[in-house]
């Protein structure tokens, strides 16, 4: 076996941002070298990496060099140039998740179109190439109101997803090819995060719930564990399991799911990277997802995921009407309540509803971790100077 630790390895994140930032504690902890790529001076990840390079993360040239330098890469945002990640791969380099898994994750469609191919069940869906055949589709009836429009690229963070109720709803969105999904009634949204190494291990994570702020359509709250019968997370962890079985995929894959009114389980969307819903395992869990992820891409024995006690994520979001220097206000209020951890990113700058950080709330009992989180929701603000 390779020897990583207090060697010359390097390991090369392609992203500085906050699930960098989170990895590279991880890498400290057991000594691991890494080179940081991320297109922005005041990246989260320059503070602990051992190399920081600013450069574009989808120009072939940038990405292709900096992957030259490294043992292994790695990525924490999907928006890669995959074309030099393949070339990379080609010439023998180890790219984990690999550049197949993301360039069918990279595009809602071809994801689709993946889980409809390895009948993995999913809601009912219909590509379109630009929004003028979309627009067709409706006037002809082939598709009704309301439905979800999804762009097939460039989307995340509630972005590129629009639900559409009438036709005017669709004048302000792009040209681009987009999705067209069948609205389906759910109960509830859950996620499982899967970890798979080379060598085939996998482990689920338990499934997780996460409730959304109804403006924004982004996560407000991730529950740990997910508040369903045991037999419905006994199939959403089976369902996860051969999502990241058809994907052949390495590293962490985080499946989120629909939970319907007749418990049925749709895929929604998969990310192949740490993700939001397993923040809480910093705290609450025996191996934190960013531990995970080393462990997967490096072929190490995947470590135990079971939870040590109930773990609630409250997302940490700049508020409304403020842009600017940022400041945490009633920050020491929180952390003086019992089992209440902040997670700062390190992001100097706040605008509305960007991502600043998160906080994580453990408790013996989901419903008074839940009680606190609702404390904290209303405590702490993301404002400026």
């Amino acid at each position: 076996m390779a020897n990583y630790f207090s060697s010359n390895f390097t390991l090369g994140i392609l992203g500085g941002g906050q699930l960098g930032k989170m990895l590279l504690y991880e890498t400290r902890k057991f000594d691991i070298k890494t080179h940081v790529l991320d297109p922005s001076a005041e990246a989260p990840c320059r503070i602990a990496c051992d190399l920081f390079q600013q450069g574009a993360l989808m120009d072939f040239d940038t990405v292709y060099q900096f992957g030259k330098k490294v043992d292994l890469l790695t990525f924490e945002i999907e928006g890669v140039n995959v074309e030099a990640l393949e070339k990379l791969e080609s010439e023998g380099k180890k790219v984990y998740p690999s550049p197949k898994t993301l360039r069918t994750i990279q595009d809602k469609g071809l994801q689709k179109q993946f889980y409809q191919k390895h009948q993995i069940p999913t809601a009912p869906f219909q590509i379109f190439e630009h929004k003028a055949l979309l627009l067709q589709a409706l006037k002809d009836g082939v598709i009704a109101l309301p439905f979800v429009w999804k762009s097939c690229t460039g989307g995340y963070d509630g972005r590129g997803v629009s639900i559409i109720r009438s036709k005017e709803d669709l004048t302000p969105l792009p040209q681009g090819p987009c999705i067209a999904e069948e609205m389906v009634p759910f109960k509830n949204e859950l996620a499982v995060i899967v970890a798979r190494n080379p060598s085939g291990e996998v482990k689920t994570y338990p499934v997780v719930e996460m409730e959304f702020h109804p403006v924004a359509n982004q996560v407000e709250y991730v529950i740990c564990p997910a508040r369903i019968a045991n037999d419905v997370a006994e199939k959403a962890r089976q369902v996860a399991q051969k999502v990241s079985q058809s994907f052949e995929h390495v590293g962490l894959l985080a499946v989120e799911l629909f939970q319907t009114e007749l418990d049925d389980l749709l895929v929604n969307e998969v990310a192949p990277r740490p993700h939001n819903s397993g923040h809480f395992s910093i705290e609450a869990s025996y191996t934190n997802q960013f531990e995970q992820h080393l462990r997967a891409i490096l072929n190490l024995p995947l470590g135990k995921t079971a939870s040590k006690v109930a773990g609630i994520m409250v997302n940490l979001v700049g508020e409304e009407g403020y842009s600017g220097e940022v400041v945490y206000q009633n920050i020491e209020k929180i952390m003086a309540m019992e089992g209440v951890t902040p997670h700062i990113y390190g992001k100097k700058e706040t605008r509305p509803f960007r991502k600043m950080g998160h906080v994580t709330i453990i408790d013996e009992a989901v419903s008074r971790a839940r009680k606190t989180a609702e404390i904290v929701k209303k405590t702490i603000r993301v404002i400026s100077k």
